[in-house]
């Protein structure tokens, strides 16, 4: 369960149909007007044995003596468990915690990527360098048994876990459930410092996904509270260059851009994957970021989707030409799965996809001033070198080789 949710906004395929990519790391295909009926969806029940976890949560001996005093250590001395790691960002911050020198052990899946297309070499190959341990961190005996055959101690937890299909279910399986595992067995190993990468989508809860990251965020918060020796750094990043690429090849066939309404209902600070991946790294050691919830975009202005398209055609030297779509549309369809599912509970999650996909057409995915109860540009920090206009050109020269969306496309 390590693929990262980084969805962050949505792209609509308009060649036969109208469609949506939605920009998970962890898609989905589903037809609004012709779902598969599917055997009814029980929601989790958090169990006595589910709740067992809470006392695993109080602080457990320390494997290490002084639970803070890693940061004083060299890179090479600690010791970094990452969850999440064959994710779209957890890639890269193994690959940056490997380039940094720390000593990692990176929890991975057998079977990973999209649709299970990743093989244990593969995965073993794209995360040189760390100490690859194929568990399931979904199952906390599973994951606890794998650590203790390895016999290690930890200073720090990094988790990059995300639902990967942002289904009510799968949510809370892996965006609180799985990542809490995580929280549990790296205390229970000596870890002090606990690097969460949350979105900063979960400003405005209105989704399940962000429902279950803001519980966790709130049990983090509080367990730091409770012990002065442990500490987090909570990175809410904004959206990703992955999930405003949807539309580049389409473009490029002479295809308009295609929006909703004027183009300008939203925007962004978009940031890559390699300057996320460093901004979180940063968080293991940095002692400014410790007990923070940290916003963060990418270099340059916010850029509603209008701004992105003219992007994109100055880049291919074509006149502008664009489909505004009215947001009316989604909220049709989402009427019309919410009648739906109570008729057919199995239909739930297309229900939610459907307000996913509304959600992102219409927020944008920047800082929420609760002065003004407005997002805002300016207060949405800034990081890194990349920027979305070279990412477009790099795309167009080579295609969105390793940066597809796959089951992501939700309608």
């Amino acid at each position: 369960m390590s693929l990262c949710y980084t969805s962050n906004f949505i792209s609509l395929n308009h060649q036969k149909s109208l469609s949506l990519t939605f920009s998970s790391d962890s898609p989905r295909f589903i037809n609004l007007f012709s779902v598969k009926h599917r055997k009814p969806h029980h929601p989790i029940k958090f169990t006595a044995e589910r709740f067992k976890l809470v006392a695993s949560l109080t602080p457990a001996p320390p494997i290490e003596t002084a639970p803070s005093s890693y940061r004083s250590k060299s890179p090479k001395d600690v010791n970094v468990l990452v969850v999440g790691s064959t994710g779209y960002i957890g890639k890269y911050v193994v690959r940056e915690l490997v380039k940094r020198g720390f000593n990692v052990t990176a929890i991975a899946r057998e079977r990973s990527g999209i649709r299970g297309s990743v093989d244990k070499d593969q995965t073993l190959n794209q995360l040189r360098g760390a100490n690859v341990c194929f568990s399931d961190v979904a199952n906390l005996d599973a994951l606890e048994g794998s650590l203790n055959s390895l016999g290690n101690s930890f200073d720090v937890v990094v988790s990059c876990l995300a639902s990967r299909n942002g289904g009510v279910k799968d949510s809370w399986k892996i965006d609180y459930e799985a990542t809490r595992n995580s929280l549990v067995a790296g205390r229970k190993r000596g870890a002090s410092h606990f690097v969460l990468l949350s979105a900063i989508c979960v400003q405005k809860p209105l989704l399940e996904f962000q429902r279950a990251k803001l519980k966790f965020e709130d049990e983090l918060m509080k367990l730091a509270e409770e012990d002065g020796g442990f500490s987090y750094s909570i990175v809410r990043p904004t959206a990703f260059f992955k999930s405003l690429g949807g539309q580049v090849e389409l473009v490029k066939d002479g295809k308009p851009y295609v929006m909703f309404g004027d183009g300008k209902l939203c925007a962004c600070k978009p940031i890559s994957e390699s300057d996320l991946a460093s901004f979180i790294v940063d968080c293991v050691l940095s002692e400014d970021k410790i007990n923070k919830v940290l916003p963060i975009g990418g270099p340059g202005k916010a850029l509603t989707p209008l701004e992105q398209g003219e992007i994109l055609f100055r880049l291919l030297g074509k006149e502008p030409k664009f489909l505004k779509v009215p947001i009316g549309i989604m909220d049709f369809a989402i009427a019309v799965l919410d009648f739906l599912v109570k008729v057919f509970p199995s239909l739930e999650d297309a229900a939610e996809f459907g307000k996913i996909g509304r959600y992102y057409a219409a927020e944008s995915m920047l800082l929420l001033d609760p002065e003004t109860g407005e997002y805002s540009a300016e207060k949405t920090p800034s990081y890194g070198n990349d920027t979305l206009e070279e990412f477009f050109a790099t795309v167009l020269r080579e295609g969105m080789a390793g940066q597809e969306l796959g089951e992501q496309t939700i309608f």
